[in-house]
Formats: C-alpha cells, structure tokens, sequence
C-alpha cells in the first residue's frame, strides 16, 4: 500500500477513489466501439477519448452536431479523475509512484522518467503527458507531493485537456466525410469489437489471478 502504517480517513477515501476510478474504467473499454458509433459526444463525456474528438470534427464537417458540446465534455471527460492522483501525491509522497513502479522494470523506468520531468518541470509535464507516452499518474503524483496547490494543477490540466481536444475535434474536421465513412463502418461491427475487447479484459484478470496465486519460487 502506498501509506505507511495505518491508513487514516483520508487514506482510505482516497484509496476507495481509485478502486471505484478502475473499476470504471474495466467497464467503459469494452462499450467504447459501441459508444463511438452510436453516440461519440457521449463516449467523449465518459472518457475524454481522443478518437471520439476526431468523430465529432468530422461529423461537424458534414453538418452534423455541434462540436463546441464535444470540445466541452471531451475536456470534462478527459480530466474527470485527474485531481485523484494530485491528492495522492499530497497525501502519499512517493508511496504511489513506488507502486506504479513496483510492478516491472519497464514500469520502474517509465515512472522515473514521469518523476524526474514532474520535478524538473512542474506544469511542462502535466503539458507534456498529453504529447508523450508518460504515465499520467506519476506525474500529477509528483506534481502534488511537490506542492503544487490544486487551483494551479487544474488550470494547467483543463487548459491543456482543451487545447489537444480541440485540435483532435479539427483533425476530424479537416478529414471530414471519409472519417465519416469509417464510423459507419465502425458502428456496424461495433458489437462484436465489443465482444472481442469484453473477451480480452476477462483472460487478462484470469491470467492475472493465476499470476497471484502462482507461488514464488
């Protein structure tokens, strides 16, 4: 566990944050090719997801929908739990950045990487996080250990979020119909990519269960 000793009350909601952050997730990746076909404003709302913000640019190159409301709920969706892990870098220090590492070599790297920018950088890796692959948690961890206050963090966050949406949102405009095209495409077989994703989430936690119960040798 990322605290040391006894978890207080802080703890334990912060903690309960995250599960229910997981848990949310785990359900939304299997709805996402569902959601992009039938209702991309919805799914960038949920999710903040990128492709969701192409579609709407595309869909407002054809005439159709608004993408000021995408622009909006993808940056709400995009952000929604960002402010999690900020807390728990103020909360924890380096607890959480020491268990997102502990889980293998490349983790360990990828997350000493986010730390030392995070440090160096403070609201240039908050920028860069949404550029480059780095993991996210980290950074907003460190960030809040370093003593970032929390109206700086989710300006510097929402600003961002809002800026790369938007330029997703005019990739799509700019790609217009044939984009289109290729969300008819994609909601036609939109629930059997379901399945398949459905399928994949379920072999990973079996395959991740064994793992556990697997003992060391």
């Amino acid at each position: 566990m990322p605290w040391k000793g006894k978890p207080g009350r802080s703890d334990i909601i912060c903690w309960a944050g995250f599960t229910v952050t997981g848990l949310y997730n785990l359900a939304l990746l299997p709805l996402r090719p569902v959601l992009l076909g039938a209702n991309p404003y919805l799914l960038a709302g949920l999710g903040g997801s990128r492709v969701s913000a192409v579609t709407i640019g595309a869909l407002a190159a054809t005439g159709v929908g608004f993408w000021p409301l995408g622009l909006v709920l993808g940056t709400i969706g995009a952000v929604k739990f960002d402010w999690l892990f900020w807390w728990a870098g103020r909360l924890w220090g380096r607890g959480l950045i020491e268990m997102v590492a502990g889980r293998s070599a490349r983790s360990a790297r990828n997350a000493d990487r986010a730390e030392r920018l995070a440090r160096r950088f403070g609201s240039l890796a908050i920028i860069a996080g949404y550029i480059i692959p780095l993991p996210s948690a980290v950074v907003y961890a460190t960030v809040g250990a370093a003593g970032m206050t929390l109206r700086r963090f989710l300006l510097v966050d929402i600003a961002t979020a809002a800026v790369t949406r938007g330029l997703f949102i005019y990739l799509g405009y700019r790609i217009g119909e044939p984009a289109v095209h290729v969300l008819a495409e994609v909601a036609r077989y939109s629930w059997y990519l379901s399945i398949v994703l459905l399928v994949g989430v379920l072999l990973g936690a079996v395959r991740q269960s064994r793992r556990r119960r697997t003992p060391a040798v």
